[in-house]
């Protein structure tokens, strides 16, 4: 899914207090002391409910009432796709561990963000189903956005990134005579953050890296390497290993695409009026 931490920090406020604000029962267990003055479980619950009460039970009122509409309108969401949805998840946090570590830290569990999944799911599928989007409107908007689905023109470049000008120059020299420019990164690069890599940046666009690197590493052939180039980080020494041109979208290849992010900014601009007509529709009743 798009935005995939921006949903997640959504979600997290409702799935961490739904226990203790719904269905929660009397305790007097203690969660805290301080100086040997206890902090009971029953305070936390009533502060929570104080503070988060009303949010959590509007949340809860939407969600029926979408599981409601869902019902009627026969629509449900499939384990794959929530499996699906959370893998997405998992790679945005770079992986499974340490999405593990983040709902740990939120005081989540696994299962609470695939139910919260499942909801963020089914509430999409129940307004796109009221939703009519035409060809001529798909047609439109890839037209108006033609160039964020075009291939840009792109390198993958490597660099050594040197301190001052001096041990720049005698390391041109070392790549200029035939040594390893890989090995010579590894040797006196100060970047830390590809130096293990041979120096290796990766894939860049325009409007990624400093502009005076880029105006050198974008004019560079496939193979060649620069001459020292200053920016605000120091001296560097590029090597360009792969170059891709620019390649200009095909509607036709990719209007499924187009149609998706049509869908997602109608879903997004309609949420809120949808909702407001469906809460007159049901009667709601709050004790």
């Amino acid at each position: 899914m798009t935005g995939n931490k921006r949903f997640f920090q959504m979600m997290t406020l409702p799935a961490a207090l739904l226990i203790l604000l719904v269905g929660c029962g009397e305790s007097s267990d203690y969660v805290a002391k301080v100086d040997g003055e206890k902090i009971l479980q029953t305070e936390l619950d009533d502060a929570l409910r104080e503070q988060y009460g009303t949010e959590v039970l509007d949340t809860l009122i939407t969600n029926k009432i979408v599981e409601l509409e869902a019902k009627k309108e026969d629509i449900s969401v499939s384990d794959d796709a929530i499996q699906e949805e959370y893998k997405e998840l998992a790679e945005s946090y770079g992986g499974e561990e340490s999405l593990q570590e983040a709902l740990k830290a939120n005081g989540l569990t696994e299962q609470s963000v695939k139910d919260n999944i499942r909801m963020y799911q089914l509430t999409k599928n129940v307004i796109a189903a009221s939703i009519d989007i035409s060809d001529e409107e798909v047609a439109q908007y890839f037209e108006d956005n033609k160039d964020n689905y075009g291939q840009k023109e792109q390198i993958v470049a490597s660099h050594i990134l040197l301190e001052d000008e001096a041990t720049a120059k005698d390391v041109l020299a070392k790549v200029k005579a035939g040594e390893d420019f890989s090995e010579l990164a590894k040797t006196y690069s100060i970047d830390s953050s590809t130096n293990e890599a041979g120096g290796e940046i990766g894939y860049i666009s325009r409007g990624q890296m400093d502009e005076k690197f880029e105006e050198a590493a974008f004019g560079l052939e496939k193979g060649s390497v620069s001459d020292i180039v200053q920016t605000s980080d120091g001296y560097h020494i590029i090597k360009v290993t792969e170059k891709v041109p620019a390649e200009e979208a095909v509607f036709e290849d990719i209007k499924d695409e187009v149609y998706a992010t049509v869908l997602e900014e109608r879903i997004n601009d309609e949420y809120t009026s949808w909702l407001a007509e469906k809460q007159e529709q049901y009667k709601i009743e709050k004790m």
